[in-house]
Protein backbone atom coordinates (compact mmCIF):
# COMPACT_ATOMS: atom_id res chain seq x y z
CA UNK A 1 0.00 0.00 0.00
CA UNK A 2 1.31 3.83 -0.64
CA UNK A 3 1.53 5.42 2.07
CA UNK A 4 -0.67 8.81 2.90
CA UNK A 5 2.62 11.21 2.85
CA UNK A 6 2.80 9.77 -1.45
CA UNK A 7 -0.95 11.03 -1.61
CA UNK A 8 -0.18 14.08 -0.47
CA UNK A 9 2.55 14.86 -2.50
CA UNK A 10 0.90 13.67 -5.55
CA UNK A 11 -2.16 16.60 -4.77
CA UNK A 12 1.26 18.59 -6.16
CA UNK A 13 1.02 17.46 -9.24
CA UNK A 14 -2.45 17.07 -10.36
CA UNK A 15 -5.80 18.12 -9.44
CA UNK A 16 -7.44 15.77 -6.34
CA UNK A 17 -10.29 14.83 -8.85
CA UNK A 18 -7.65 12.82 -10.80
CA UNK A 19 -6.68 10.77 -7.84
CA UNK A 20 -8.34 7.45 -7.51
CA UNK A 21 -7.28 5.32 -4.62
CA UNK A 22 -7.92 1.50 -4.49
CA UNK A 23 -9.81 1.63 -7.85
CA UNK A 24 -10.74 -1.56 -9.13
CA UNK A 25 -8.48 -2.10 -12.58
CA UNK A 26 -11.66 -4.75 -13.96
CA UNK A 27 -13.11 -1.30 -15.12
CA UNK A 28 -10.15 0.10 -16.50
CA UNK A 29 -9.09 -3.08 -18.88
CA UNK A 30 -11.31 -4.35 -21.79
CA UNK A 31 -10.48 -8.20 -19.83
CA UNK A 32 -13.24 -6.95 -17.13
CA UNK A 33 -11.03 -8.51 -14.48
CA UNK A 34 -8.45 -7.26 -12.06
CA UNK A 35 -8.33 -5.96 -8.36
CA UNK A 36 -7.46 -2.33 -7.04
CA UNK A 37 -4.15 -0.49 -7.99
CA UNK A 38 -3.16 0.96 -4.68
CA UNK A 39 -4.11 4.73 -7.15
CA UNK A 40 -4.47 5.59 -10.02
CA UNK A 41 -4.11 8.93 -11.89
CA UNK A 42 -5.49 10.00 -15.16
CA UNK A 43 -2.74 12.06 -16.82
CA UNK A 44 -3.83 15.02 -19.12
CA UNK A 45 -0.77 16.09 -20.53
CA UNK A 46 3.10 15.22 -20.76
CA UNK A 47 4.29 17.80 -18.76
CA UNK A 48 2.27 16.42 -15.96
CA UNK A 49 3.40 12.96 -16.61
CA UNK A 50 6.94 13.66 -16.60
CA UNK A 51 6.90 15.80 -13.07
CA UNK A 52 4.94 12.69 -11.25
CA UNK A 53 6.91 9.80 -13.04
CA UNK A 54 10.48 11.66 -11.65
CA UNK A 55 8.37 11.81 -8.30
CA UNK A 56 7.60 8.15 -7.94
CA UNK A 57 10.85 7.05 -9.33
CA UNK A 58 12.63 9.24 -6.27
CA UNK A 59 10.40 8.17 -3.84
CA UNK A 60 11.05 4.36 -4.95
CA UNK A 61 7.18 3.89 -5.97
CA UNK A 62 6.46 1.36 -8.19
CA UNK A 63 4.09 2.74 -11.03
CA UNK A 64 2.88 1.56 -14.85
CA UNK A 65 1.93 3.58 -17.35
CA UNK A 66 -1.44 2.37 -19.21
CA UNK A 67 -3.46 3.41 -21.67
CA UNK A 68 -7.05 1.66 -22.20
CA UNK A 69 -6.22 -1.73 -20.79
CA UNK A 70 -6.49 -3.59 -24.26
CA UNK A 71 -3.68 -5.95 -23.70
CA UNK A 72 -3.49 -5.89 -20.28
CA UNK A 73 -3.94 -8.85 -17.32
CA UNK A 74 -4.36 -7.42 -13.93
CA UNK A 75 -4.10 -9.61 -11.15
CA UNK A 76 -6.78 -10.22 -8.48
CA UNK A 77 -5.05 -8.73 -5.87
CA UNK A 78 -4.64 -5.46 -7.25
CA UNK A 79 -1.59 -3.48 -8.30
CA UNK A 80 0.55 -2.08 -5.45
CA UNK A 81 1.81 1.47 -6.30
CA UNK A 82 0.65 3.76 -8.52
CA UNK A 83 -1.10 3.15 -12.20
CA UNK A 84 -0.57 6.27 -14.79
CA UNK A 85 -3.43 5.92 -17.01
CA UNK A 86 -3.00 8.36 -20.05
CA UNK A 87 -5.63 7.73 -22.21
CA UNK A 88 -8.31 10.47 -21.05
CA UNK A 89 -6.19 13.03 -21.50
CA UNK A 90 -3.14 12.21 -23.71
CA UNK A 91 -5.15 11.73 -26.61
CA UNK A 92 -4.70 14.43 -29.29
CA UNK A 93 -4.64 13.72 -33.11
CA UNK A 94 -3.20 16.29 -35.50
CA UNK A 95 -2.26 16.11 -38.99
CA UNK A 96 -0.04 17.83 -41.04
CA UNK A 97 0.80 17.36 -44.67
CA UNK A 98 1.23 13.23 -45.22
CA UNK A 99 2.10 13.32 -41.60
CA UNK A 100 -0.34 11.79 -38.55
CA UNK A 101 0.69 13.12 -34.84
CA UNK A 102 -0.99 11.25 -32.61
CA UNK A 103 -0.32 11.03 -28.69
CA UNK A 104 0.30 8.05 -26.93
CA UNK A 105 -3.12 7.98 -25.36
CA UNK A 106 -4.70 8.34 -28.71
CA UNK A 107 -6.39 5.17 -29.95
CA UNK A 108 -4.92 3.61 -33.28
CA UNK A 109 -8.35 3.34 -34.49
CA UNK A 110 -8.69 7.06 -33.78
CA UNK A 111 -5.59 7.70 -36.03
CA UNK A 112 -6.50 5.68 -38.60
CA UNK A 113 -9.44 7.55 -38.77
CA UNK A 114 -8.00 10.91 -38.89
CA UNK A 115 -5.74 9.54 -41.73
CA UNK A 116 -8.78 8.22 -43.58
CA UNK A 117 -10.41 11.99 -43.12
CA UNK A 118 -7.46 13.11 -44.99
CA UNK A 119 -7.51 10.96 -47.81
CA UNK A 120 -4.13 9.34 -46.42
CA UNK A 121 -3.38 5.66 -46.64
CA UNK A 122 -1.39 3.15 -44.56
CA UNK A 123 -3.02 2.93 -41.46
CA UNK A 124 -5.99 1.12 -42.95
CA UNK A 125 -4.95 -1.85 -40.92
CA UNK A 126 -5.33 0.01 -37.52
CA UNK A 127 -8.71 0.28 -37.95
CA UNK A 128 -9.77 -2.31 -35.96
CA UNK A 129 -6.88 -2.71 -33.31
CA UNK A 130 -8.73 -1.96 -29.98
CA UNK A 131 -5.26 -0.62 -28.12
CA UNK A 132 -3.79 3.08 -28.23
CA UNK A 133 -0.64 4.89 -30.27
CA UNK A 134 0.91 3.84 -27.49
CA UNK A 135 1.10 0.40 -26.54
CA UNK A 136 0.94 -0.13 -30.81
CA UNK A 137 4.09 1.61 -31.18
CA UNK A 138 5.67 -0.41 -28.19
CA UNK A 139 4.51 -4.10 -29.46
CA UNK A 140 4.38 -3.27 -32.82
CA UNK A 141 1.10 -3.93 -33.45
CA UNK A 142 -0.14 -4.96 -36.20
CA UNK A 143 -2.87 -6.55 -38.26
CA UNK A 144 -4.13 -7.97 -41.65
CA UNK A 145 -0.43 -7.93 -43.30
CA UNK A 146 0.45 -4.72 -41.63
CA UNK A 147 1.97 -3.53 -38.71
CA UNK A 148 3.89 0.11 -36.89
CA UNK A 149 6.79 -0.43 -37.89
CA UNK A 150 5.94 0.29 -42.21
CA UNK A 151 4.40 3.62 -41.15
CA UNK A 152 6.19 4.72 -38.43
CA UNK A 153 8.40 7.87 -38.48
CA UNK A 154 9.37 8.58 -35.33
CA UNK A 155 8.48 8.34 -31.80
CA UNK A 156 9.05 10.86 -29.18
CA UNK A 157 9.95 8.97 -25.37
CA UNK A 158 10.07 10.28 -22.06
CA UNK A 159 13.54 8.59 -20.92
CA UNK A 160 14.17 7.56 -17.35
CA UNK A 161 16.18 10.73 -16.50
CA UNK A 162 12.77 12.33 -17.15
CA UNK A 163 14.18 13.87 -20.29
CA UNK A 164 11.68 13.73 -23.88
CA UNK A 165 13.79 12.11 -26.59
CA UNK A 166 13.17 11.21 -30.06
CA UNK A 167 14.04 7.72 -31.37
CA UNK A 168 13.63 7.16 -35.28
CA UNK A 169 12.03 3.80 -37.07
CA UNK A 170 15.33 2.67 -36.66
CA UNK A 171 16.53 3.16 -33.62
CA UNK A 172 13.20 1.44 -32.41
CA UNK A 173 14.46 -1.34 -33.68
CA UNK A 174 11.13 -3.05 -34.41
CA UNK A 175 10.61 -6.63 -34.61
CA UNK A 176 7.10 -9.21 -34.72
CA UNK A 177 5.59 -7.41 -31.68
CA UNK A 178 8.42 -5.67 -29.99
CA UNK A 179 10.15 -2.64 -30.15
CA UNK A 180 13.65 -1.31 -28.72
CA UNK A 181 10.90 0.50 -25.63
CA UNK A 182 10.50 -2.93 -24.17
CA UNK A 183 13.80 -4.08 -21.97
CA UNK A 184 13.72 -0.26 -21.56
CA UNK A 185 12.12 2.63 -18.73
CA UNK A 186 10.88 4.72 -21.47
CA UNK A 187 7.61 5.83 -21.80
CA UNK A 188 6.16 6.56 -24.93
CA UNK A 189 4.55 10.25 -25.11
CA UNK A 190 3.72 10.10 -29.35
CA UNK A 191 4.66 8.97 -32.87
CA UNK A 192 4.59 10.39 -35.72
CA UNK A 193 3.25 8.22 -39.00
CA UNK A 194 4.56 8.83 -42.37
CA UNK A 195 1.58 8.48 -45.07
CA UNK A 196 0.73 8.32 -48.47
CA UNK A 197 -1.82 10.26 -50.39
CA UNK A 198 -5.05 7.82 -51.23
CA UNK A 199 -8.25 8.16 -52.57
CA UNK A 200 -10.79 8.42 -49.64
CA UNK A 201 -13.78 6.57 -50.22
CA UNK A 202 -11.26 3.45 -50.88
CA UNK A 203 -9.54 4.06 -47.97
CA UNK A 204 -12.68 4.33 -45.93
CA UNK A 205 -13.70 0.62 -47.88
CA UNK A 206 -10.53 -1.07 -46.87
CA UNK A 207 -11.30 -0.12 -43.51
CA UNK A 208 -14.53 -1.04 -43.23
CA UNK A 209 -14.06 -4.37 -44.85
CA UNK A 210 -11.03 -4.99 -42.50
CA UNK A 211 -13.32 -4.42 -39.54
CA UNK A 212 -16.15 -6.89 -40.96
CA UNK A 213 -13.71 -9.71 -41.65
CA UNK A 214 -12.64 -8.91 -37.69
CA UNK A 215 -15.80 -8.82 -36.50
CA UNK A 216 -16.65 -12.19 -38.72
CA UNK A 217 -13.46 -14.34 -37.01
CA UNK A 218 -13.01 -12.66 -33.87
CA UNK A 219 -14.90 -13.18 -30.76
CA UNK A 220 -16.25 -9.64 -29.99
CA UNK A 221 -19.23 -10.26 -27.81
CA UNK A 222 -17.10 -11.15 -24.85
CA UNK A 223 -14.56 -9.16 -23.31
CA UNK A 224 -11.33 -10.34 -23.60
CA UNK A 225 -7.17 -8.86 -24.44
CA UNK A 226 -7.23 -9.55 -28.18
CA UNK A 227 -5.26 -11.92 -29.36
CA UNK A 228 -3.42 -13.75 -26.23
CA UNK A 229 -0.22 -15.03 -27.77
CA UNK A 230 1.90 -13.84 -30.19
CA UNK A 231 2.32 -16.04 -33.56
CA UNK A 232 4.67 -18.54 -33.41
CA UNK A 233 7.30 -18.96 -35.93
CA UNK A 234 6.17 -21.35 -38.81
CA UNK A 235 2.58 -22.06 -37.09
CA UNK A 236 -0.76 -20.18 -35.91
CA UNK A 237 -1.21 -20.17 -31.98
CA UNK A 238 -4.96 -20.46 -32.66
CA UNK A 239 -4.83 -23.86 -35.28
CA UNK A 240 -2.27 -25.41 -32.73
CA UNK A 241 -4.08 -24.63 -29.87
CA UNK A 242 -7.08 -26.10 -31.40
CA UNK A 243 -5.53 -28.80 -32.62
CA UNK A 244 -4.28 -29.47 -28.84
CA UNK A 245 -7.99 -30.24 -28.00
CA UNK A 246 -8.79 -27.31 -25.70
CA UNK A 247 -11.32 -24.82 -27.93
CA UNK A 248 -13.76 -24.31 -25.31
CA UNK A 249 -11.80 -25.44 -22.68
CA UNK A 250 -12.92 -23.33 -19.60
CA UNK A 251 -12.01 -22.53 -16.38
CA UNK A 252 -15.06 -21.20 -14.63
CA UNK A 253 -15.68 -17.69 -16.80
CA UNK A 254 -12.27 -17.74 -18.43
CA UNK A 255 -12.59 -19.95 -21.83
CA UNK A 256 -10.45 -20.48 -25.54
CA UNK A 257 -13.07 -19.07 -27.56
CA UNK A 258 -14.70 -21.62 -29.65
CA UNK A 259 -15.19 -18.87 -32.59
CA UNK A 260 -11.52 -18.31 -32.55
CA UNK A 261 -8.89 -20.50 -30.39
CA UNK A 262 -6.28 -18.12 -30.23
CA UNK A 263 -8.62 -15.54 -28.27
CA UNK A 264 -9.05 -16.29 -24.34
CA UNK A 265 -12.95 -14.63 -23.42
CA UNK A 266 -14.34 -13.68 -20.39
CA UNK A 267 -18.00 -15.02 -20.65
CA UNK A 268 -18.66 -14.32 -17.11
CA UNK A 269 -18.18 -10.57 -16.41
CA UNK A 270 -18.38 -9.26 -12.71
CA UNK A 271 -17.70 -13.21 -11.78
CA UNK A 272 -14.27 -14.42 -13.61
CA UNK A 273 -11.27 -13.69 -11.58
CA UNK A 274 -8.13 -13.05 -13.11
CA UNK A 275 -6.85 -16.65 -11.83
CA UNK A 276 -9.46 -18.37 -14.16
CA UNK A 277 -8.12 -16.68 -17.03
CA UNK A 278 -4.26 -17.06 -16.49
CA UNK A 279 -5.32 -21.11 -15.03
CA UNK A 280 -6.39 -21.11 -18.94
CA UNK A 281 -3.16 -19.49 -20.33
CA UNK A 282 -1.02 -22.03 -18.43
CA UNK A 283 -3.28 -24.99 -19.21
CA UNK A 284 -3.20 -23.83 -22.82
CA UNK A 285 0.89 -23.58 -23.61
CA UNK A 286 1.62 -26.41 -21.79
CA UNK A 287 -0.75 -28.52 -24.03
CA UNK A 288 0.65 -26.88 -26.95
CA UNK A 289 4.00 -27.29 -25.54
CA UNK A 290 3.60 -31.15 -24.80
CA UNK A 291 1.75 -32.11 -27.91
CA UNK A 292 4.05 -29.61 -30.88
CA UNK A 293 6.81 -28.78 -28.60
CA UNK A 294 6.72 -25.00 -29.35
CA UNK A 295 6.66 -22.55 -26.70
CA UNK A 296 3.37 -19.79 -26.68
CA UNK A 297 4.44 -16.65 -25.71
CA UNK A 298 1.74 -14.40 -24.67
CA UNK A 299 0.99 -11.06 -26.00
CA UNK A 300 -0.83 -9.96 -23.02
CA UNK A 301 0.82 -8.15 -20.64
CA UNK A 302 0.76 -9.32 -16.93
CA UNK A 303 0.09 -6.62 -14.19
CA UNK A 304 0.27 -7.40 -10.61
CA UNK A 305 1.43 -10.38 -8.74
CA UNK A 306 -0.03 -14.09 -9.59
CA UNK A 307 0.57 -17.55 -8.01
CA UNK A 308 2.44 -19.85 -9.31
Amino acid sequence: MIGEAVVQALKGYTEEKNIRLQEPMAARTTFRVGGPADCLLEIHDKEELKKICRYLRLASVPFFVMGNGSNLLVSDKGFRGVILQICQGMNEIRVEGKRVIAQAGATLAQAARAAMEHGLTGLEFASGIPGTVGGGVVMNAGAYGGEMSQVIRSVEVLSPEGEFWTLDNETMEFGYRKSSIRGHEYVVTEAEFELQEGDQAQIKAVMEGLNAKRREKQPLEYPSAGSTFKRPEGYFAGELIMKAGLKGFQVGGAQVSEKHCGFIVNTKPGETRAAEIMAVIRKTREAVREKFDVELEPEVVFVGEFDE
